[in-house]
Order: structure tokens, then sequence, then C-alpha cells
């Protein structure tokens, strides 16, 4: 086919890898891409699964017919259908005479692609039974209207392309030099890194959290409409507030900086007070921005003045640490400092979106990526476990790597299970309450050490105390107990603490802002990814969990143990 620019189409369930197949198959032809998906939006004028909720399956599917059939007639290049495209009787009679390529895919590794890039209607409430429905169901269709199947399950994208140019080349073995060329540099370059992943946090006012590199542009877009961008950003992320504040005022908006002071020191009602004057002077109204570029302080005050001003106004969350992109800037909290406490004064305000670009922790230090992966580790016990066997895999060393691939699948898995959370629960009446793990004794680690300690360092050492507490109790077995040293040891987190009395810590647990009626409650673990609540633990089971996490002794085997007495506990939180 030398000297032609052939056309592909690929069909396939969610999951099987369509769009970053495509992009890589664009690029080594040299050719665009199209997912139909991303035009069927921009003819609703909202996302797909919007438009279902609101118009219906039916009304859905003649809207993407007319979408593939116009693209088939007018798209010169690489065209990827939305997995339920071929459904229609139309569409598969406008298929004929293309090259149409299935990509095929294990169950396991299509459920865990979708859980990160966004929310799917027909797999909602039960997604392992009905992904096997829709596999049963579609794969018939598929293989009608395809001319070549190709299985993408635990393979590398551009082995997938490359069997699929092959295959459409009609070449045995080889391919043009160019094309390889080319393939070669989409492999390692923008096809891929520029396929962001978009994870929605569904609820009242949902938004998506967006994940990947060079994300620039979705800030522009997040802002959209607006007049007026107020950048609020520390002096460390000074220079990226500066980019950010040209892009927009290139997109005709006025953008306006400031800078906050450093870390917990902007959580000030001063601080605020000196933001609202600022946007007084701007004159902001209703319809402009506030927009967050920085680490959790920054998010936390920039959307407690979001929130604030005019009895709200959107506010757009660029994190630029681990901490913030795992946890602060996802989730609708915000929040600042009193004399009596840290984020006593707050309100929930989701932001319009999230942008998590990862090329900003390229120059986060060490110990502050470590810190962050704590909450990420969280993620990993409370929900995720292939968060944890990504860890362990290789000893921890790519989830340190701000570049590798492994840290922004931790990345997105972690943020997916907030999302999930916060999706459901975004005022902490129920299962919010899980993603507390590890904070109690955490919070209280912090206290005692006057706000020195960096919270996921906390948070690390709160979660062994977490397991030992279980394991104490008869909830939890040692080996799982165990797994969590071992986890946060990989990433060279503390696992251990000896710096105050007990009877501090039980003090500062007590006035944590979870106890109810004077009633210690802790989330604790079952299983990996089986939370549940333990109210009123008994005070042996608390001095054990103490003794095992200063080091002074281990707590008992777990509940497997003869005469071992399992605690009183709520139904798992899921």
């Amino acid at each position: 086919m030398s000297g032609t620019r052939p056309r592909v189409v690929l069909v396939g369930l969610p999951g099987a890898g369509k769009t970053t197949v495509g992009r890589l198959l664009a690029g080594a032809l040299d050719v665009d891409f199209v997912d139909t998906d991303l035009e069927v939006e921009r003819a609703a004028g909202t996302s797909v699964p919007e438009y279902f909720r609101t118009h219906g399956e039916a009304s859905f599917r003649e809207l993407e017919h007319d979408v593939v059939v116009r693209m088939l007639a007018q798209h010169d290049g690489v065209l990827a259908l939305g997995g339920g495209a071929v459904l229609h009787p139309g569409t598969q009679e406008a298929l004929r005479g293309h090259t149409v390529v299935l990509l095929d895919v294990a169950a396991e590794r299509a459920l865990a692609r979708v859980s990160l890039s966004g929310e799917r209607p027909l797999l909602a409430g039960d997604p392992a039974g009905r992904f096997e429905t829709l596999r049963r169901d579609r794969l018939p269709v598929y293989e009608r209207v395809s001319t070549l199947t190709v299985s993408t399950s635990d393979r590398r994208p551009q082995d997938v392309a490359a069997e699929v140019l092959r295959a459409v080349w009609g070449a045995a073995a080889s391919l043009p030099a160019d094309v390889l060329a080319r393939l070669d540099a989409a492999a390692s370059g923008p096809a891929l890194a520029a396929t962001p992943t978009r994870i929605p946090v569904t609820g009242t006012a949902g938004y998506d959290v967006v994940v990947g590199r060079g994300l620039d542009d979705e800030v522009v877009r997040l802002v959209g409409e607006a007049s007026r961008a107020l950048l609020l950003h520390a002096r460390a992320t000074a220079p990226l507030a500066r980019r950010h504040a040209a892009a927009l005022e290139a997109a005709g908006v006025t953008a306006v900086l400031h800078t906050l002071p450093d870390a917990e020191d902007a959580k000030t009602l001063e601080v605020v007070a000196r933001c609202w004057d600022l946007l007084g002077d701007e004159r902001f109204g209703r319809e402009d921005v506030v927009v967050a570029v920085g680490g959790g302080a920054t998010t936390d005050v920039a959307g407690f003045v979001a929130a604030s001003w005019l009895r709200g106004v959107r506010l757009v969350n660029v994190p630029t640490t681990l901490l913030g992109m795992v946890d602060a800037a996802v989730g609708g909290k915000t929040g600042i400092n009193t004399a009596h406490g840290k984020n006593l004064v707050g309100a929930f305000h989701p932001p319009a979106g999230v942008v998590c670009d990862l090329d900003a922790l390229t120059t986060l230090p060490v110990a502050d990526l470590r810190a962050g992966l704590a909450e990420v580790v969280k993620a990993g016990f409370i929900a995720d476990e292939r968060i944890l066997s990504l860890v362990e895999a290789d000893g921890g060393l790519a989830a340190q790597d701000p570049g590798s691939d492994v840290l922004r699948e931790l990345v997105e898995r972690a943020v997916a299970v907030k999302a999930r959370v916060v999706g459901e629960d975004l005022r902490e009446a129920g299962l919010r309450e899980i993603l507390n793990y590890g904070h109690t004794f955490g919070h209280a680690v912090e206290r005692t050490e006057g706000y020195r300690w960096r919270h996921g360092d906390a948070v690390a050492v709160g979660m062994v105390f977490a397991a030992e507490l279980a394991r104490a109790a008869g909830i939890l077995a040692a080996d799982v107990a165990d797994r969590h040293r071992s986890v946060l040891g990989l990433l060279e987190l503390p696992t251990t603490y000896r710096g105050g009395r007990w009877a501090d810590l039980h003090d500062a647990m007590a006035h944590d802002k979870k106890v109810r009626g004077n009633v210690l409650r802790f989330v604790v673990l079952e299983d990996v990814a089986r939370p549940t609540v333990l109210r009123g633990p008994a005070p042996e089971h608390l001095e054990a969990a103490y003794a095992a996490v200063t080091g002074a002794r281990r707590s008992g085997p777990g509940p497997s143990a003869q005469g071992a007495e399992p605690q009183e506990h709520e139904q798992p939180l899921r």
C-alpha cells in the first residue's frame, strides 16, 4: 500500500486500548486520529455519560451513528469507534469496504483500564458482570464487521500498532523504514504522553481530574469564557503560574497573579482577607475564576477564597505536589487554620476541574514525593490492591521516578479511588470516612510534633498504628498488618514513631474531628480493600498498637490466634 494513506477503523470493547493504539497508528502513518466518542461529545454539547443519563441509550446510538457515518466519509486517517457504535445496523453497513481492526482484550485487563478512564454508564453497578454481558453480546458483531483481530492483553501499545501496520501494509514481517521511525517516535513521544486520563468525580457538581503531561491547554479550557482569573500560587510555583497566566492572556482572559505565603502560613484569615480585597479591586464577578497553582496549602486557601467570594465562584485546581494531586486538590474540601487547630474554618466547594500535570513533579524534592506516596499507598490498602503490587514489583523504584509510567498509573489509581468515594459522599456522611485511614494517629503525631512532620510521613506511621490496632483487636491477619511495614519501607517512609508520650498522643486523638460522643473511632482494615470503622477500641489494644509502632513490642499474631476476641466494629465501608 506504498504511496497511499490507508484508513484504519478500530473497534472493540471499552478498555481495549483503541485511543492509545489509534494515536500510535496515526503517528506512524503521518495522518490524523479521530475518536468518535469525542466527536459525539462535541455534537451533543455534553459528555457521553451525561447524554446517556438525560436522553437514554437509543438516542445516543442515533447521534453516534450520524457522527460515525460523517467521519467515515470525511476522515482520511485513523478512526476509533465507541465500544457500542457497531450495534447500529446502519453503522455495520457503512463499515463495509473499510479496513476494520478488532482490538480484543481480556476482561480483567479491560476492567483495570476503564476503572481509570472515566465513568461508563453501561458498566455501572456490577462492572465485571456487565462487562461479560457486553462481551458476549458484542463480540459476534465485532467479528462480523472486522477484517483483522489483534489482542492487546499484556502487550505494549506500540507492539499492537506494529502488528496492525504489518497487516494493513500486507507485509509478512517488515515495514517501511520511515513508518517504523515514526512509530518509534510516537511511542516515545507525544502520541502516548499527550493522551491524558480523565477521571470523573460524579455527584451534584461533577468534574474531571485530568492526569497526564504537558497539560497547559487544559487550564485554559477549564477557565473557559471567564473574563478574569485570579491565580493564587506559592513562591516556588511562581514560574508555572506566570506561564499559565500568559496562556490565559493569549486566550483573552485577564490574569491576575498573587503570591501566597509558604505552606501553612498561607492558611490564615488575614491572607484570605487580602485575597478578597484583591478580588474586589479587580472587580471579579460570578463568572470569573480562581486558579490554584501549588500544593495542598495553596488549594486549601484558594478553594476557601473561591467558596466565599460572592457566595461561590468557579475554582480550578492545578496541584504541583504529589500529595496535592492525589489528596488535597480532589474532593472539594477547603479550609484555613485558627488558633484552635488546622482546617477548622472552611467549606465544601468542589472545583470546576483538577489538572494534574506530572511534569510538575520533576522538580519536587524527593522527601516530598515520598510523603505524597503515603496517600497513594493508603488508597491501595483501602480500595485498590493493584497499587500495592505496583510498588512491590520493583522494590518501589519506579514509584519514586517522576517520569515513570508506573508513577502515572499510581497517581491515576489513587485519584480514581478518591473520586469514587467523594462522588458518593461529598460531605463525609459515611463512605468518605475511609479516606481517613491512618489519619487519626497521624494527626496526633503532627500535633505532638508541632506540625514539623510532613503530612504523608505522619499518615504512614498512622497506617501502621491502624494495622497494629486491627491486629490486636482480632480483625486483621498478621500478614496484611506486616505488609504495611513492607510496602511503606520500600518507599523509605517511616513506620515507627518514638517522639511523643502515649498520654499526649491519646489526648490528641481524643480531640480528633472524627470522635463522636467522646468515643474514639478508627478506620481499620478487615483485609486489603475491606475498610471498616472500629469504635471505642479497648485500651489494651490501643496500647499494644502504640507499643508496636514504637518498636517496644509487637501486637498479637492476628485473628487466627488462640483466644482472640474480635473487637466490635461497624459494617465494612465499601
